[in-house]
């Protein structure tokens, strides 16, 4: 009787165990790399052990085509609870009508106060609503191997364009399989463009990268011309000839092997130098300025949004919160390297504030030569923007399409989209 008793009891656990449903949210994310997805994956066993019951599947497509995959999962409604959206798919996502307007989620959540200033206005540029929740900023700075240019004579790093395309090409023909910059070919070069397109300009309207203070785009001002023909100069001259091709794994390796100790990168490629390279083999400095005297670094973010036909939409921001605490925003944007969402982060760990944020404390305190501006994300073309710019940067860098022809393509397609 006793052994029938244990038997039944050992039958009723196991019955309500199989009873229980288990709720999986499916979660995309945008930025998948060897170092970052398994951080991604740490936060998420977390959140699992704390709330039995709940799995989370996470899906990574490959970092140069996520935009293009998440666009189309959400246009076609493949299930899906949480989205990493970038700054530069917002608009082409919230435009679908698919994304859960997070106003009430974030006015009910204790650490809304703690964002750092200006976040949650930057989330929501598509018709003033958040539709994600940032994780992370990011903004360009020039990365640098000291132990490299010590080699070749080079005692500091570049300040301004032209040190970057001298120092560059002195590199490139000091030996066999070295070079200067760690140039981006294709992945979304869009910022790497224009922050050497701009820094020709010194009257760039901060509200907007693509048009002066005038109102003119800068496309079809003559400094455009220029710039443009620099930067292709910058690929040319001190660059290996199949970064054409590079995106950011080849950009981030290449700068590790010391191939390319020059490079223009996010604070998010920080987590994966701390792993590669000893203490001090790299640092940061600011952008570059221009003949102009100025550099317009732009401000990124990242963050979780809800797809409207999420069948778990509360679970999935219980999931967002989480992530979005101080304890794990800290440890996340450590081991990512993004700049953490919450004011009191900055406060507690004094690795934001180590030599290697130098170049980026540099810039916010420099605001004589750096001026933060903003891209036209709202625009509804943003998204066919990026794709556009790289395919006829592609062509100008093969010799197919002249400078000048494809400004006038970039101006007319501003036009066209109706910036202002």
């Amino acid at each position: 009787m006793k052994k029938f008793i244990v038997f039944i009891s050992l039958l009723l656990v196991a019955l309500f165990a199989f009873s229980e449903e288990t709720i999986t949210l499916n979660l995309v994310e945008a930025f998948s790399s060897p170092w970052r997805t398994p951080t991604l994956n740490k936060i998420i066993e977390m959140f699992e052990t704390l709330n039995p019951g709940v799995k989370i599947n996470v899906i990574s497509p490959p970092y140069e085509t996520a935009y293009q995959k998440i666009n189309l999962m959400v246009s076609t409604e493949q299930p899906l609870d949480i989205v990493e959206i970038g700054d530069w798919n917002l608009s082409t996502l919230a435009a679908m009508g698919k994304l859960e307007d997070l106003t009430p989620y974030i006015n009910s959540w204790p650490e809304k106060n703690d964002l750092i200033d200006g976040i949650l206005e930057a989330a929501s540029i598509y018709h003033n609503t958040p539709y994600l929740l940032p994780h992370g900023l990011f903004a360009k700075a020039l990365f640098y191997r000291p132990d490299v240019l010590k080699k070749y004579g080079f005692n500091d790093y570049p300040k301004t364009m032209k040190e970057l395309y001298d120092m560059g090409k002195k590199l490139t023909e000091s030996g066999k399989n070295q070079y200067g910059f760690a140039f981006r070919g294709k992945g979304y070069p869009t910022s790497f463009i224009d922050a050497v397109v701009t820094s020709f300009f010194d009257d760039i309207d901060p509200n907007n990268m693509y048009l002066t203070k005038s109102g003119k785009i800068v496309f079809e001002d003559p400094r455009a011309v220029e710039a443009l023909t620099f930067y292709v100069n910058i690929y040319k001259d001190t660059s290996p000839k199949d970064s054409i091709n590079w995106g950011w794994d080849e950009q981030v390796n290449a700068f590790v092997s010391g191939i390319t100790p020059l490079l223009f990168q996010d604070p998010d490629t920080t987590g994966m130098l701390n792993e590669m390279l000893k203490p001090g083999q790299y640092k940061t400095a600011p952008l570059p300025v221009g003949i102009s005297g100025k550099a317009y670094p732009s401000f990124g973010f990242v963050g979780w949004g809800i797809p409207t036909y999420s069948k778990h939409k509360d679970l999935a921001w219980k999931f967002i919160k989480f992530v979005s605490s101080a304890e794990i925003n800290g440890y996340w944007s450590k081991a990512y390297g993004a700049l953490p969402i919450l004011k009191s982060v900055y406060k507690y760990d004094s690795y934001f504030s180590s030599y290697i944020f130098e170049g980026w404390t540099k810039m916010f305190e420099d605001k004589k030569h750096y001026q933060f501006t903003q891209y036209p994300l709202d625009n509804e073309n943003w998204g066919k923007w990026n794709e556009f710019q790289e395919k006829t940067m592609q062509q100008v860098l093969l010799g197919k399409l002249s400078v000048v022809r494809c400004l006038k393509e970039w101006t007319d397609f501003w036009k066209k989209a109706g910036i202002k």
